[in-house]
């Protein structure tokens, strides 16, 4: 099968890693991918949002199947253009149609599904700029901390935890009145506050059965102890300690199987991943945010535990035969940690020579933000290269993944060194 993946980060790095080691492999193709996918693959210079040349590319390279990573061409339709076109219409696509995707695209929508199918949720109300005021009541009437979500999709950056009632107000103002986060904030979901434990499940459907794939915990904030700007992910940990058997009993009962069946009451086909953002408060599981599509970088130690071979699981997708496969799951524990541009998730620089790669051995080398330049890998993005380890247990797994990070460096290299450190 002749292949191609969309996207450029860590996540399309990982599928191309997993996909590469499929025997029905003819050819992988990644769009735009990175100086990592390049080694697997032959990198092709278009957008995932320009559909007309990924038209064009798909008919002339006899494409089979597009596996879609980021969130941004499934909010804009890829897949309805790929249905709606007679010389693509026959090419699996893995991700969602739009409307599906306003899982991810709307919080507002996300929270009157779940609302609809009695999923568990923080509760929430929506305000725009003409009810200014009625936000500012909403706000009074909750105990701090509040919580403020842009409804669009704002790259991971849209969601404000503030402690302080007045700078709550503020932001608010800034989000609704002066586009703090452009046309993602037109419209803000303010939510109470849930106390506890996230972790990230994931599903991938064919919109008639699902399949829950390992559920993993990432890391968002930038500093040690979970401290500073949230950023798109600093590590990550699959399987998750305090997710036991019996509360993802409650997952699946709750939350995964009410939401694969309320997109089929709702009319809403679905054919790809279901990313589920989890709160364990006390023992019960409520959700957080719906994603479209694979985390980063939990994808960076989901796949590594999944034995399967992935294209056979992808074709189960498109053929919705997916009830038939039995998940193989590696037992061991995979920890993933990621090392950033000096600056990020504020203003960093590019073009950093990244040396030493190549005496890594112990763990899987995964790049988020890299290009090849002048024959040289150079940082191209504010989260730069992951790395993947296995262990017996997370402190096994954690020390082979620190040790790698000592074997390369670019300059203004920075990760954390306590990622599991609440585990």
């Amino acid at each position: 099968m002749n292949i191609l993946i969309l996207g450029s980060g860590g996540r399309e790095h990982t599928l191309a890693w997993k996909i590469a080691q499929s025997p029905k492999l003819s050819k992988l193709y990644v769009a735009p991918g990175n100086a990592g996918t390049s080694q697997l693959a032959q990198n092709v210079a278009i957008a995932g949002d320009d559909f007309k040349a990924i038209k064009e590319f798909v008919v002339e390279n006899a494409i089979e199947m597009v596996v879609v990573g980021p969130e941004d061409p499934l909010v804009k339709g890829v897949h309805d253009f790929f249905l709606s076109d007679k010389d693509l219409n026959q090419v699996g696509v893995i991700g969602p149609e739009k409307l599906a995707a306003t899982l991810e695209g709307s919080k507002q929508f996300a929270k009157e599904f779940m609302m609809r199918h009695n999923i568990p949720t923080a509760a929430y109300q929506s305000f725009t700029s003409k009810d200014l005021e009625e936000g500012y009541r909403f706000l009074e009437s909750l105990q701090p901390p509040y919580v403020l979500k842009a409804d669009g999709l704002a790259a991971g950056k849209g969601v404000l935890i503030l402690k302080d009632l007045e700078e709550a107000k503020k932001q608010l103002r800034a989000m609704l009145l002066e586009a703090k986060f452009g046309n993602a904030s037109t419209t803000v979901v303010i939510e109470e506050f849930l106390d506890g434990i996230e972790l990230s499940c994931f599903v991938l459907t064919d919109g008639e059965s699902y399949k829950i794939l390992p559920e993993a915990k990432d890391y968002k904030r930038i500093g040690e102890g979970d401290t500073g700007l949230n950023t798109g992910g600093m590590g990550a940990i699959s399987p998750v300690p305090f997710a036991d058997g019996a509360f993802m009993q409650k997952v699946e009962e709750r939350i995964v199987k009410p939401t694969v069946d309320g997109l089929k009451k709702d009319k809403i086909p679905y054919q790809g991943f279901i990313f589920i953002g989890l709160i364990k408060v006390g023992d019960e599981p409520k959700v957080i945010e719906y994603n479209v599509r694979m985390g980063d970088p939990e994808t960076e130690v989901v796949f590594p535990r999944i034995k399967n071979d992935l294209l056979t699981v992808f074709e189960a997708v498109g053929n919705k035969t997916l009830k038939d496969v039995t998940l193989e799951i590696d037992e061991r524990i995979a920890v993933t940690v990621m090392t950033v541009s000096a600056g990020y998730p504020e203003a960093y620089g590019k073009g950093k020579e990244i040396t030493g790669l190549d005496a890594i051995g112990n763990s899987l080398v995964f790049h988020a933000g890299t290009t090849e330049k002048d024959g040289k890998i150079v940082t191209n993005g504010g989260r730069v290269i992951s790395i993947t380890s296995y262990g017996e247990n997370t402190e096994e797994a954690l020390a082979k993944s620190y040790d790698s990070l000592k074997d390369f460096h670019f300059e203004g290299m920075y990760y954390r060194k306590d990622i599991g450190f609440d585990l």
